[in-house]
């Protein structure tokens, strides 16, 4: 069953760490999916830009409205996901429980799942 590793992290911790620091988490972010990858688990991993870069958008009445990031509202964002495929929850919240980003955020473990199904 797929499930989704959201890693969710404060807004701005990324700008709080020096270039070697940063390199040094992004490694070891990188060590894991390649770990999942070898298991046969990993479905997809991405890293995600900056609010600043990013948009919301909302139709109403057949009109959309994009917002502009950065959103001040925002204490959170989600830098970055791993799928992967595993038979369990409990397997999913045991890898996610070994994913490098649960040391300094919150990684939130998904299933995939019509919208319609609880």
């Amino acid at each position: 069953m797929p499930y989704m590793l959201l890693i969710i992290e404060p807004t701005g911790q990324r700008q709080t760490r020096t270039e070697a620091e940063g390199r040094e988490v992004y490694e070891r972010m990188l060590h894991f999916a390649g770990d999942l990858k070898e298991r046969g688990l990993l479905l997809g991993a991405e890293s995600l830009g900056p609010l600043a870069n990013a948009a919301r958008v909302q139709v109403h009445g057949g009109k959309p409205r994009v917002l502009d990031g950065p959103f001040s509202e925002a204490k959170e964002m989600i830098g970055g996901f791993f799928l992967i495929d595993c038979a369990t929850r409990e397997e999913a919240v045991a890898i996610a429980s070994k994913c490098p980003a649960a040391e300094w955020c919150t990684v939130e473990v998904r299933n995939l799942a019509p919208c319609y199904e609880s």
